[in-house]
């Protein structure tokens, strides 16, 4: 049982509740998911099982990532969103006269990259201590702005004071930000009243399964071969190097090799994935200057789930 879930998360759990879930279901030790959602949020979570699956959750992490997002204006919160505190009022004057075409160029200001201040309630760290823990103290840190970039953000529809808005970004995105920093622009306020997260990578939520089926159909070890995705099913984009049984041998010992090169040259520091001739994933590498592919992270000849 190696590979990754297409998980539907449902409303009210948190990430990490997810994970245990599922290695409850599925008796497995090592399980792990990339990107995390707030409990409020829904929609896709991608979990790995098994060693080989999780070791892999840090390249699905740097994946762009799609949101449909509805944001309350009018209030203000000290978590960026429903669930939190009120902590300021926008004037309701200017909240009555917003209308689609305002919203909608003040949203275009976001497009591109730019700095963010995450939420006062986030996973980030500073000395060891998140950011969420200190701000329940009544102590919120002051987090530093940190580079991030919105590919595309539209404004499906405005109506009661709601804004529903699609966002496709990179890793480190925070949409309650987006909300919060939304509203201030436009004089109101704002917060995020819902968010479903539509896509991690090649994960959409089109083929996303509810977190209940998942859980059942692993416990009952049913149809896992439509359920669970092989590991390296995330890494389609990047190019294959197929190994001899020598060079296989060798990126096992950590050593670099020189197989025929991809179609044309590779660049200094692009990444592929290594296979023997047997067609497992062995290695993953990078292309240097010496015009070797030197392995990074190696994987067992044999895993098996902990």
């Amino acid at each position: 049982m190696h590979g990754f879930l297409n998980i539907d998360k449902p409303t009210g759990m948190t990430s990490f509740d997810v994970v245990r879930a599922v290695r409850r279901a599925a008796s497995v030790k090592r399980v792990g998911h990339a990107g995390t959602l707030d409990p409020l949020a829904t929609g896709v979570l991608p979990v790995g099982i098994g060693s080989e699956a999780t070791r892999l959750i840090d390249t699905l992490v740097d994946f762009d990532k799609a949101y449909l997002a509805d944001i309350a204006f009018g209030i203000e919160t000290d978590t960026d969103d429903a669930e939190g505190q009120p902590v300021a009022e926008g004037d309701q004057p200017r909240l009555a006269a917003l209308s689609h075409e305002e919203i909608a160029a003040a949203l275009a200001t976001f497009v591109g990259e730019q700095l963010q201040f995450p939420p006062a309630y986030s996973a980030i760290k500073r000395d060891g201590v998140p950011a969420y823990r200190a701000a329940r103290r009544g102590e919120p840190l002051a987090l530093d702005a940190r580079p991030v970039v919105a590919h595309s953000l539209h404004l499906v529809s405005f109506e009661a004071g709601h804004a529903t808005v699609e966002v496709e970004c990179g890793k480190g995105y925070y949409v309650r930000s987006l909300a919060r920093d939304l509203g201030r622009l436009l004089g109101v306020g704002g917060h995020i009243a819902a968010l479903r997260r539509t896509r991690v990578g090649p994960f959409a939520i089109a083929r996303a399964t509810p977190l209940a089926g998942v859980t059942a159909r692993l416990e009952a070890r049913e149809s896992l071969e439509t359920l669970l995705h092989a590991p390296d099913a995330i890494l389609f984009r990047w190019p294959a190097l197929l190994l001899t049984s020598e060079e296989a041998a060798a990126i096992r010992d950590g050593k670099t090799v020189r197989p025929p090169e991809l179609r044309g040259t590779p660049e200094f520091g692009l990444k592929a994935r290594v296979y023997g001739l047997e067609g497992r994933l062995l290695a993953l590498a990078e292309h240097r200057e010496d015009h070797a592919w030197h392995p990074y992270r190696v994987f067992p000849a044999h895993t098996q789930p902990e």
